[in-house]
């Protein structure tokens, strides 16, 4: 009888049940001789009682799609009376000693591993991906983070089909073997836990270099590509040398092998992984060539280099006790790689960039059925876990552990977390310790942001005294319900302000303010006039901000000078402005570009040029999704045409004074992916997306004009996403030649997919519907699926969520199908049908049939019965 994660749901895992590991493993002595269909592989693991856990009678080990082939222990084959199989696949070993060795041999099949978890194929060479529990589909192992062991790693393999070898640490010997087949062994020194274990074999071309730490060490560079790919891997091999020295002369940490390797693989279901020596990327944040990549791509590529290498300290050496722990390594990683990227180019422009992302993917979560805290206490599977929260909203919390603790402070404590810690599995908790010790500054009050879900609401009142010149300054915090939590605490907010007086300029006052409590007044003194506060500069805490009144903000986006400041209440008067047009769109009364965000383009405009990137963030409205969230129910059909109106009306009101500055910003000499080329770059692609919604067709012309000569392919595609949304001739013969000259070049077809799935036309759905079935498109790579399937779903809410349910049901078949080929792709898809609460009733009630219908499959994985059953209690 077939059972459903329905009526036989997975265990949740709880963090209170954490218990250490009863044994722990030395050292790890493996041999895989691969094959397509039946590698083999022999485990040798030296053992020993935890004497700091609980006793225990039987080694708990655990696997997944494993075929025994034999057993021993200290060399003596185990008889069957003492092994117990799991029901989760793995061993129970009954009557072990103290110190022990077991040896194993098992076979797998990488090729039919379509899961891209453990050892799998693709295109004929061997990939691992063991974060977060892979390793149990290689051997039997204690599959957890806090057993911590040295790995000696010989691989062999069919020389003609595998030329390349490569595992963790450095290289120790190489050799042939009979059949044509050979050899390589490589040891790290230092010891790791089980997700950190990688395998790359195959027919495989490096792309070398070398750096020279600060103690005079020379390391080996390579990036491993298929061949023909070695042109694209420039920008990668800059960013990771680039990155080395940075961390070295910002945090005092220097490399520590005597060779660093990425490979490139293009089915990955992650960007990129950290494992010791030997990183995995997707090929999307590798290969990079100007007439392939945009400047989002090579901007990526920096980003996504640099946080796996800085891995090498937070999350290798020091790693994370249990997976609850994961922010611990990837929040803290994410701050670093966002303050490298930062120092790299314009740390203003990067700390939009970096906000736009929280808001569009972050904010929502918190207000979610899946919302959980930065450390959660309880999950089913893991990789559900590997969210914005748990990175994005996760750097925030150290940021501002930064800024209470101030820059020096937090340098110490980072000395003195990987001094106390390094070789070790340890807790978040241990972090902020090391950060308290060493600054002196109480965290004990702080870390409620690890522990509380949601996001606070930070709202501001004012008034002035003009008899006494004082100001006063009122803020409050509260932090909405979410699952499990229905209470809040306050938490410390740390608001960097200023104030701004009606001559624009800076009043004094301006500093950081620690709001601890519910409410809490801050006064001023000695102003001659109630001034304008600037609040969270910088985007100081990750928060919503309200009680600024329109003309308070239209101020600030024309005079603060802070950028994110100007650029955020830009944002927000905005959204004020379109949520006054929906309210006539419902209403049938005629829609009218606004005087005043008129007049803010209008400013924008005069002094375009003395940022350009600034100025395109702060000329692009905010998006349909982040407008819906500040409604109380959402209208995605309401929200949309008042956007596309105003794109409209702001591209005809100001299509001469676009025109000048497109003809003006266009590239005449080689491609250059500096800061200031890029701006320029995006500048001009704002003008034209704008040129594009006017009237006249003019846009139109020019879109199929940049198309068709662009020399980089950041202005081919911001073309062809305008033609691609316009009812042009030109639409079909843009999309069709860009398929036909491309169509050999996976991450470009991936960007083709992408744009149709997030066109604005009515007959989107239809689209992506009949490009499921197209040639190009594959299933079992998740590049693939997340360009078409997530870029519809997560990207266009207007068509996702047309009136029809039509949207939803398209993505529930897409999550039933996909859950059959690769569970963690299948999970993370679910997302969008979880926020139906936010839609009116009728639209609600068609996503929770579509989530009941996917909960209804026979043998649902766990990773998706999670996240639909958590959508539908929520």
């Amino acid at each position: 009888m077939t059972t459903t994660a329905r009526t036989n749901p997975p265990p949740t895992i709880r963090r209170e049940d954490y218990r250490p590991p009863a044994f722990l493993v030395d050292e790890v002595d493996l041999h895989l001789a691969l094959h397509p269909a039946a590698t083999r592989v022999k485990a040798r693991l030296d053992l020993r009682r935890n004497p700091a856990a609980e006793p225990a009678t039987a080694l708990e080990l655990d696997g997944e799609a494993l075929k025994l082939v034999s057993l021993r222990l200290d060399g003596a084959a185990l008889p069957p009376e003492r092994v117990r199989p799991r029901a989760d696949g793995g061993l129970s070993i009954d009557g072990v000693p103290d110190r022990f060795v077991l040896e194993s041999e098992v076979e797998i099949s990488p090729e039919a591993n379509s899961e891209l978890s453990g050892l799998y194929l693709s295109g004929g060479n061997y990939f691992t991906q063991c974060e977060a529990e892979g390793f149990r589909r290689i051997t039997f192992f204690p599959d957890r983070p806090d057993v911590m062991a040295r790995y000696t790693t010989t691989i062999e393999a069919d020389r003609a089909a595998c030329p390349v070898l490569l595992s963790n640490g450095n290289p120790d010997g190489a050799g042939d073997l009979p059949d044509g087949r050979h050899w390589a062994r490589w040891v790290d020194p230092h010891p790791k836990p089980s997700y950190l274990f990688a395998v790359v074999a195959g027919d495989l071309v490096a792309v070398r270099d070398s750096f020279t730490t600060r103690s005079g060490r020379e390391v080996a560079l390579a990036i491993w590509v298929r061949q023909g790919d070695e042109d694209a891997c420039g920008h990668a091999m800059d960013s990771l040398k680039r990155s080395m020295a940075w961390d070295e002369e910002t945090y005092g940490l220097e490399y520590d092998l005597d060779v660093f390797n990425i490979a490139a693989v293009s089915d990955f279901n992650m960007g990129a992984m950290e494992n010791k020596g030997l990183n995995v990327f997707n090929t999307k944040y590798i290969l990079a060539r100007p007439e392939t990549a945009t400047d989002a791509d090579y901007e990526g590529i920096e980003t996504v280099v640099s946080h796996e290498y800085f891995h090498n300290w937070t999350g290798n050496r020091v790693t994370c006790r249990d997976w609850f722990q994961l922010s611990l390594k990837e929040g803290l990683t994410v701050f670093r790689d966002q303050h490298f990227t930062a120092d790299q180019g314009s740390a203003a422009v990067k700390r939009l960039a970096d906000v736009r992302r929280l808001r569009a993917a972050q904010f929502p979560e918190d207000a979610g059925p899946m919302a959980h805290p930065v450390r959660p206490d309880s999950y089913v599977e893991i990789n559900n876990f590997y969210t914005a929260t748990v990175y994005q909203k996760g750097a925030e919390v150290v940021r501002m552990m930064r800024a209470l603790v101030g820059e020096a402070g937090f340098r110490k404590g980072m000395d003195l977390y990987i001094a106390r810690h390094d070789n070790q599995a340890v807790t978040i908790e241990d972090f902020a310790q090391a950060m308290q010790d060493a600054s002196g500054v109480d965290l004990t009050r702080f870390r409620r942001w690890y522990a509380q879900a949601g996001t606070p609401e930070l709202r501001v009142r004012d008034s002035f005294d003009a008899a006494t010149g004082r100001y006063t300054l009122t803020l409050s915090q509260s932090t909405p319900p979410t699952p499990g939590q229905p209470e809040k605490l306050p938490v410390p907010i740390p608001v960097r302000m200023g104030l701004i007086g009606a001559d624009g300029a800076e009043r004094p006052g301006a500093g950081v303010l620690l709001l601890e409590e519910a409410e809490q007044d801050f006064t001023f003194e000695g102003l001659e006039a109630k001034p304008v506060p600037s609040l969270l500069r910088g985007f100081s805490a990750p928060v919503k901000l309200s009680g600024l009144s329109l003309e308070q903000l239209g101020f600030l986006a024309r005079h603060d000078t802070d950028p994110f400041v100007r650029w955020d209440s830009g944002q927000q008067y905005a959204v004020a402005e379109m949520l006054r047009l929906v309210e006539d769109f419902r209403a049938q009364r005629p829609l009218d570009l606004p005087e005043g965000l008129a007049a803010s383009i209008a400013a924008l405009l005069d002094r375009a040029m003395d940022d350009p990137a600034f100025t395109a963030e702060a000329l692009t409205l905010p998006s349909e999704d982040f407008v819906s969230d500040q409604m109380p129910v959402a209208d995605p059909e309401a929200v949309h045409a008042v956007r596309q109106f105003l794109r409209a009306a702001i591209g005809t009101r100001f299509a001469g004074r676009f025109a000048v500055l497109h003809a003006e910003l266009a590239d005449h000499g080689p491609y250059r992916i500096d800061g200031a080329a890029m701006g320029r770059r995006a500048l001009r692609n704002a003008c034209l997306s704008y040129l594009g919604q006017a009237e006249g067709g003019e846009g139109l012309r020019r879109a199929e004009a940049q198309f068709n000569t662009g020399g980089n392919m950041t202005d081919v595609l911001a073309a062809l996403r305008v033609l691609a949304d316009s009812d042009s001739p030109a639409r079909e013969a843009a999309l069709a030649g860009f398929h036909g000259r491309w169509k050999q070049h996976d991450l470009v077809l991936d960007k083709w997919f992408a744009i149709q799935a997030m066109s604005a036309r009515a007959d989107t759905l239809q689209q992506v519907k009949a490009l499921v079935g197209h040639l190009d498109f594959d299933l079992r790579n998740p590049n693939r699926v997340r360009a078409l399937i997530g870029a519809f779903a997560a990207g266009n809410p207007s068509q996702f969520h047309h009136a029809s349910g039509e949207g939803y049901r398209f993505l529930a078949d897409s999550v039933i199908a996909l859950d059959a080929v690769n569970t963690q792709v299948a999970a993370r898809m679910v997302g969008p049908l979880g926020q139906w609460k936010r839609q009116d009733a009728r639209r609600g009630a068609l996503m929770r049939a579509e989530l009941a219908r996917i909960l209804e499959r026979p043998g649902l994985s766990k990773g998706t019965f999670e996240k639909v059953s958590k959508s539908l209690a929520a």
